[in-house]
Order: C-alpha cells, then structure tokens, then sequence
C-alpha cells in the first residue's frame, strides 16, 4: 500500500501516538472532575496536551486554546459565535464546506457574505480586498492553505488589511497546523481553527481552537459542566472553559499531545524540506505526462505538499479506483468538500484526483505514482459506469 491522501488524514500515525491513547484510557480519569489521582492525572495530561500547542504555534500561554472535536467544529464555533444578523462577512471561493456551509447558514438569517473569487489556479488577488469592503464588515475568513491545490494563502498580508480595517482575522488551520511555523503571539490572527489528525499526527476526533487574548472569545455551541464555577447560571467566560463545555476527550488529547510531540521533534523546518522535495519530484514528473492536467500554483515553493490532478480522457473517480485497485495507491477524488475551488478551477463536474504528501513518504512510492498514471494515460478513454 502507498498512502498518498495525507490532506485527509496523515498515515500511519506515530505508534507513540496509540500508545498515549492507550495509556490515558487506563491511568487517566476525568479532567477537572475531582481531587483524586485518575482526575489529578487527566487534568496534567490536558495542561501538558495545550502546553506542547502553545508552544509549537507560538501562543502567548496554554488558556488560548480550547480543546474541540475537529476544525469544523472550531470554525462553526468562531463563525456561529461572533456573527449576527446585519454583520458583513468576506471569504474566498478557495475555502472548504466547513466554512461555506455555516456562512450560507449565516446568511439566511440576516449577515452578509461576500465570496472573493479565485483564478483558474485556484489563486485569491488578495490586492483588491478593499473593494469589498462595507461599512458593517466585521470579520474575514479564510483558510491558510487550499486543501484542493495546496496554494497558501499570503496571511501575514491578509493579517495586515484586517487589521488596517478592523475585521476580526479566522483562520482556517485544517492543512497548516503542524507544517506552518506559526508565531500565533506576534501574528495578527484572532482565531486559528485547527484538527489533530492531519499534519499534528494525532487521532480522528480531536482538535482546537486558539483565541487571541484581547479579540472576542466566541459565543459558546453549547453550555455545560466545566469543572469550575458550578454554581454559577451562566458559562464561564474565560478560556479555555468557555469553550468546553462537558467531558474531555482526555485519550484523544493524550494521542495529539504524543503527535505534536513527534512533530516538535522533528522540527517544522525539516518536516518542510523533505515535504517539499517530495512535492516538487511528483510535480516535475506528472507534468511530463501527456494527457494529465495539473491544478494550482506551482510559482512558488511555499505551499503545502498536495498536487491535485486529472487525466482528461478518465472521470477523476475512475482513476483514484485505479490507482488504488491496481497499483495500491490510495489518493482522493472529487470534490474534496471545496466545490467552489473546483468552479474556479473548471473542475466542477469532474473533481480531481489529489495526491497529497508527508516526509514519512518516499521517492520509491512517488515513482510506483507516477509511473501508475503513465499507464493510465495510455488507456483507451473510460467512464466510471463503463
């Protein structure tokens, strides 16, 4: 097997990773729920889980960060807690459902949305943002990277403009977190939205939220126990309990905490350059393959290790059931949750088959790819019904 769909989760985990999780299950109890050892012992796990994130993303200290279950539930908890009716909101076509879909919910009940739309290479002008603007904007969201091509989006300058205006800056972290060196302290991003299982190497199930002291902590989606302030009517509102309500996921946090540590200690910069080196071999040897489309902006190095393809005489499904029936490479095909990514790539009825990339991959496997798509190519052209 030749796992190359690292952009919906990373494979194989770390075995650090499962065996947190084992231990948490049996020598961890429930965090904040008591002064006994079990109790005492999920409470340091949760602290040491934020600390080891405060740290990798640069955060100003670990009561920045929620724990969630994933990064859709951080960006519903972000757009469906500051935005209400008679709010001005701008995104991108480059962002993925997990955005899309609470704005549309948002907008059918009085805020309003703007769309920026991307070129045929999936690529945001980010220059004419002021065009958009209105007097009651008050937040911009938009993912860091493009989980369909890989483009990463120039946020230090998307910081800037928001910060020039007075939007609150959410992030969408799903493809960045753990391969992007963040400096959350520094930068100008309110929220950072981001899951465990992807680039941090931790299981299904888990994931964050940061807030950045100072900017509006968001409405919470539900309200409960915290193991604090019980006798209080109303949700805390300080971080990082006004944000979780209800029983920790202590083995899931105990399984990321084992990721971002493996992570740490590989380091950013060298998880970067061998993911790079990676993505530029397949991408020099794919584009040489008569009949296969490449999507994406390919200009510069600074993106994330995905190159998302189609060979024109093969529906996008076809070829991902190929690649994995014949030759065992698992890759992803079509929409990829993003459908206004594929619009703007002239994708829309097809999809894509995205190949993505981590440094535990090699150059062997890439090869066994690339010379599965040559084969492909050459077939005689086939529908997925026949």
């Amino acid at each position: 097997m030749i796992y190359l769909d690292q952009a919906a989760t990373s494979y194989p985990k770390p075995p650090e990773v499962g065996e947190a999780m084992c231990t948490a299950l049996q020598k961890a109890g429930n965090s904040g729920r008591g002064g006994h050892f079990l109790s005492l012992e999920a409470s340091r796990l949760v602290f040491d889980a934020r600390l080891e994130l405060a740290e990798l993303f640069g955060a100003e200290d670990p009561s920045c960060i929620a724990f969630t279950a994933n990064a859709t539930e951080s960006l519903n908890l972000a757009l469906l807690g500051i935005l209400r009716p008679g709010d001005h909101v701008i995104t991108t076509e480059s962002e993925h459902n997990s955005v899309l879909r609470p704005l549309y919910s948002l907008e059918t009940a009085g805020v309003e949305v703007t769309i920026v739309k991307a070129d045929r290479r999936g690529v945001v002008d980010f220059s004419r943002l002021g065009s958009h603007l209105r007097p009651n904007s008050r937040a911009m969201v938009i993912t860091h990277a493009s989980n369909v091509t890989g483009n990463v989006v120039p946020i230090d300058q998307v910081g800037a403009f928001c910060q020039e205006h007075g939007l609150i800056l959410i992030v969408d972290a799903a493809q960045t977190a753990g391969w992007y060196p963040y400096n959350l302290h520094s930068s100008l991003i309110d929220i950072l939205a981001f899951t465990g299982h992807k680039a941090l190497y931790g299981p299904p199930g888990i994931g964050g939220i940061y807030v950045k002291p100072g900017s509006v902590v968001p409405r919470p989606l539900k309200t409960g126990g915290t193991g604090v302030q019980s006798f209080s009517k109303t949700q805390p509102s300080q971080m990082p309990e006004a944000l979780e309500a209800g029983t920790l996921n202590v083995p899931g946090i105990a399984g990321l905490k084992a990721g971002v540590r493996y992570v740490s200690g590989l380091g950013l910069r060298e998880i970067r350059r061998l993911e790079a080196e990676l993505t530029g071999y397949f991408y020099q040897g794919v584009k040489e393959i008569p009949g296969v489309e490449v999507y994406g902006d390919f200009s510069t190095c600074d993106r994330c290790p995905i190159v998302s393809l189609n060979i024109t005489s093969m529906e996008s499904s076809l070829v991902s059931q190929l690649l994995a029936d014949e030759y065992g490479v698992f890759t992803r095909s079509g929409a990829h949750c993003a459908p206004l990514m594929h619009g703007a790539l002239g994708t829309g009825e097809r999809g894509a088959v995205r190949f993505s990339f981590s440094h535990r991959n090699t150059k062997k496997e890439l090869d066994t790819a690339l010379q599965a798509l040559l084969d492909l190519a050459k077939r005689p052209r086939r529908s997925s019904h026949g």
